[in-house]
């Protein structure tokens, strides 16, 4: 007796997994597929107005050509998301041509675009490691480590006074991103920051 196969997910011949998942659960990075084209999600962001339909808003960017796109979804909409071979990777450095890695496994190094970094490119270290999705060899999406650890280089100074709990005073951090910090923070302290939006997480504990 033969027993039938089960339902898997469709794998088309560049090994990309396709799943369906619903327009809320998209984030930056994701790859979906759209009319057998893969984009890349630069932005999704999600609406919930007081009367009508949630939506969620996602800006895309198509890897074929470069050509970014907007769509607006239902939130339990469902579109096809594409699991690409997803890799570590260590960041070397930066250079005329853009920002090089190596594979953590092979220690191949590979080559990344300015527009794939984006604005991670002020917060990468070296020796960094990232997520790199990648496509027929070509990298299509990076996620970085939710936080990073960085020195205040410039900031009020500390006021008599003002050192209330939940006062932020604006600094700058030692990748030259601007952040608001608590008022109770100096220059040369570490501070622990989400690297989605440079917001302050706490003081750095090493």
């Amino acid at each position: 007796m033969v027993r039938p196969e089960t339902a898997a997910p469709a794998v088309n011949k560049s090994r990309i997994v396709l799943v369906k998942v619903i327009a809320s659960s998209l984030r930056k990075g994701n790859i979906v597929d759209i009319d057998s084209k893969l984009y890349v999600v630069l932005t999704a962001e999600n609406f919930h107005p007081g009367k009508g339909t949630p939506t969620t808003q996602v800006d895309m960017r198509r890897i074929s050509d470069g050509v970014k796109t907007s769509q607006r979804y239902k939130t339990t909409d469902q579109v096809e998301r594409a699991h690409v071979e997803d890799h570590e990777f260590s960041f070397l450095y930066q250079d005329g041509d853009g920002f090089h890695f190596m594979n953590q496994e092979t220690y191949d190094q590979l080559h990344v675009s300015a527009d794939i970094v984006g604005d991670y490119a002020a917060y990468l270290q070296e020796g960094m490691i990232v997520n790199l999705s990648v496509h027929e060899g070509v990298p299509v999406a990076m996620e970085i480590p939710q936080k990073v650890t960085l020195e205040i280089v410039d900031t009020e100074p500390v006021v008599k006074g003002q050192t209330a709990s939940g006062s932020f005073k604006p600094a700058k951090l030692s990748n030259g991103v601007r952040t608001m910090v608590p008022t109770h923070i100096t220059v040369g302290t570490r501070v622990v920051v989400n690297t989605g939006d440079g917001s302050y997480v706490e003081r750095a504990k090493d």
